[in-house]
């Protein structure tokens, strides 16, 4: 039985709304547990730290909502879902909100279907509205809500026919406009409002505005945020440099063979990729 809670605005009583946080990242899943510390009617049951081990907690606690990291390892949050999806009228499907570093198409299918999603790192003002989607979504009478499942199938099926990832880069050196393949970028980086593309044979300035815009027209199996200041591409990782307190630097074979720190919360998927 749901446990009632006080709405502080109305004065009504209302249910306690049950969650699971889905992460391969211990620190992703501390800091969104912390957040959602700030409202009181929700309530974190449980955490994973991958989608099988979702799947199981799922049916244990048949939660309301759930938290869901996109880029996982072994099954991901896209995977996760359509596990439940195929699980229909089996399983209780809760809402899904998800977590993303990178995909801004698929942050787009989100808003269009009515199903949320969390862009890293998480905005305390976009948790709340998360939540507040999640507790209408909960109070609508039935015939007329929006169907959660219907949405996620339209962003599955969405998802599958997104466009190729961008083949060509803008990148601005010296006055002049050229374009790079995007295999050839090496690295970017971001200082001062200005993200810096690096190949060999050059380096400048991009058009984009933020890394994630970036990231978000790539290739995700050849880019990765090994920083909140750099995307490397994995191909032109020249050296692993181990660095103090069991930390990593990646050596880059651009011409200065630049040294990129790897952040605390990517150190493991940097261990997993390499078997260290």
């Amino acid at each position: 039985m749901k446990e009632p809670l006080k709405n502080e605005h109305h004065g009504t009583l209302t249910s306690a709304i049950s969650a699971i946080v889905v992460d391969d990242e211990p620190l992703a899943r501390e800091e969104l547990a912390f957040l959602l510390k700030a409202h009181s009617d929700v309530h974190v049951v449980a955490e994973a730290r991958n989608g099988l081990e979702a799947l199981q907690l799922i049916k244990e606690h048949e939660p309301d909502m759930i938290f869901v990291d996109v880029a996982m390892p072994g099954l991901d949050g896209l995977g996760l879902v359509r596990k439940l999806l195929e699980k229909k009228g089996k399983l209780k499907m809760p809402h899904v909100v998800f977590a993303t570093a990178y995909d801004q198409y698929a942050v787009q299918a989100f808003e269009l279907n009515a199903i949320d999603y969390l862009l890293k790192p998480i905005d305390k003002g976009r948790l709340a509205q998360s939540v507040q989607r999640v507790r209408r979504l909960m109070e609508t009478p039935a015939p007329s809500a929006p169907s959660s499942t219907d949405a996620l199938e339209d962003l599955l099926r969405t998802l599958k026919e997104r466009a190729p990832q961008q083949s060509k880069l803008l990148l601005r050196a010296s006055n002049r406009l050229f374009l790079i393949d995007a295999q050839e970028l090496i690295y970017a980086t971001i200082e001062g409002g200005l993200i810096t593309l690096v190949t060999k044979e050059m380096e400048g300035e991009t058009n984009y505005r933020t890394l994630e815009d970036l990231q978000a027209n790539l290739d995700p199996n050849t880019f990765w945020r090994v920083h909140r200041s750099y995307l490397v591409n994995i191909n032109h990782i020249k050296e692993v440099v181990p660095w103090f307190k069991s930390s990593y630097q990646l050596r880059m074979n651009d011409k200065k063979n630049t040294e990129i720190p790897v952040s605390r919360a990517q150190t493991k998927r940097l261990r997993e990729l390499l078997k260290l």
